[in-house]
């Protein structure tokens, strides 16, 4: 009798044979940090939630009872998506940005995330990603095999791309067929792109004739409201990247948005025969729902108001402590809700309790205060540049939205409407700070 088994030979391990490109990759930092902060949490540790970043506030009503009304919804629908979720998608384009784009230009999918990865998966080229950048950029070009090549962005420009960065990579080989990812309001920096700063990177993206995917996905939730889309200036070659999961508080209803522009039919055409092969379609309920939320209207805008109302106080007390009290180094945040504070400056102090890696800090902070955070080797930085990303987002946004209606919350929202409405925001950055003190 053979005594090979089916679980391999007799007394050792099965044999597994991984993807190589998968081999040796980890969960998403963002998800396995939400899941070991829930994990604290059960044991009975009071932890402040600054990892994952998730919309606090809930999905407008409008939006919602939409979802109710259109939950019968079950046939299978068009792989690009719903023609009137399309049209939307493209009107809302038009109306805030004025770029010309239609429904036909529009590809939907089951959250933004897979549409990278099917964009990547079709379009044959490297892949440059500024740093920091979101997680899981790096990791899908992994999976697919594609060359990543990495921008290194610099403190003294709030991690912002310069169009000589761009210039001096592209120019080394002029014809090479690139997708440029770049995220802005930035995720894990809070910082954003001015118009002439879109305008000079578009000029290097046109000469050089790189795909822009424009990961717009907090567009939305821009603190003053005046986001700008890379598309304005570079329409030809610029991909935009949207959702429901920022701006309007939905993250889990996993519908995301790719805007083409017409000389890149044959992209979006190619993302669909995948998409038919692989997800086939977007949820139908979400897709019905989605149509009223991109539709907008009053009670949209005043949604997006009072959110980005209490996320732009909110950053900036954030911001306020740890600069001033912390002597941490960061950008000013301008959109979503993230910071990216650098604590270098107290690197002598921390290797002497064994901090030598922003993980080293990511953890020994948890392990003291329960504030979790990540740490900036996850964002594509050096494991020993002692940055963290946060997310100031662990608090109640139904409760604070229904405050700021308030008459006397109608001026800019003080530090007495944070510390009642986002409690464990403050106090988790007051617990930060004095660790940082204590041990810098």
């Amino acid at each position: 009798m053979n005594d090979r088994t089916s679980t391999g030979r007799r007394g050792q391990s099965p044999d597994i044979h991984l993807n190589l490109n998968v081999r040796g990759l980890g969960q998403s930092a963002t998800l396995a940090i939400n899941e070991r902060s829930a994990e604290l949490a059960a044991s009975g540790r009071h932890v402040f939630r600054f990892g994952l970043g998730q919309s606090p506030f809930p999905v407008p009503e409008p939006v919602e009872n939409e979802l109710k009304s259109n939950a019968h919804q079950k046939d299978y629908l068009p792989v690009k998506g719903l023609r009137t979720l399309r049209e939307a998608v493209a009107d809302y384009h038009r109306r805030t940005q004025g770029i010309e784009v239609n429904a036909d230009d529009v590809l939907i999918g089951p959250g933004s995330k897979e549409l990278m990865f099917i964009l990547q998966l079709v379009y044959y080229g490297d892949l440059v990603i500024p740093t920091p950048s979101w997680v899981s950029y790096a990791p899908q070009a992994h999976i697919i095999g594609r060359q990543i090549r990495w921008l290194d962005t610099r403190a003294e420009n709030d991690w912002r791309l310069l169009p000589e960065e761009l210039e001096k990579l592209c120019k080394k080989d002029p014809t090479r067929p690139r997708i440029l990812i770049l995220n802005y309001p930035n995720n894990p920096t809070g910082d954003t792109y001015t118009a002439d700063e879109l305008k000079a990177l578009a000029a290097v993206a046109r000469r050089y004739k790189v795909v822009l995917l424009s990961d717009e996905i907090y567009g939305g939730v821009h603190h003053r409201g005046q986001h700008v889309s890379a598309a304005r200036f570079y329409p030809e070659g610029t991909i935009i990247s949207g959702g429901l999961s920022k701006w309007c508080g939905a993250g889990g209803w996993r519908l995301g948005t790719f805007a083409f522009p017409r000389g890149l039919r044959w992209l979006l055409d190619a993302m669909a025969v995948v998409a038919s092969e692989t997800f086939t379609s977007t949820a139908a309920p979400i897709q019905y729902a989605a149509v009223r939320g991109f539709s907008g209207g009053l009670e949209i805008e005043r949604y997006l108001n009072q959110s980005r109302r209490i996320l732009r106080a909110l950053g900036n007390h954030c911001w306020q402590q740890l600069t001033s009290k912390a002597g941490c180094g960061m950008p000013k945040p301008k959109g979503g809700f993230y910071l990216f504070p650098d604590f270098s400056r107290h690197r002598e102090a921390f290797a002497t309790k064994g901090i030598r890696t922003s993980a080293d800090l990511c953890d020994r902070i948890l392990e003291d205060t329960g504030v979790a955070m990540l740490p900036g080797s996850a964002f594509g930085r050096p494991e020993t540049e002692l940055s963290v990303r946060m997310a100031y987002v662990d608090f109640d946004g139904a409760r604070a939205l229904a405050a700021a209606e308030e008459p006397e919350f109608q001026q800019e929202l003080d530090l007495a409407f944070l510390q009642t409405y986002c409690p464990n925001v403050t106090d988790g950055i007051d617990r930060l700070v004095e660790w940082v003190n204590a041990n810098g």
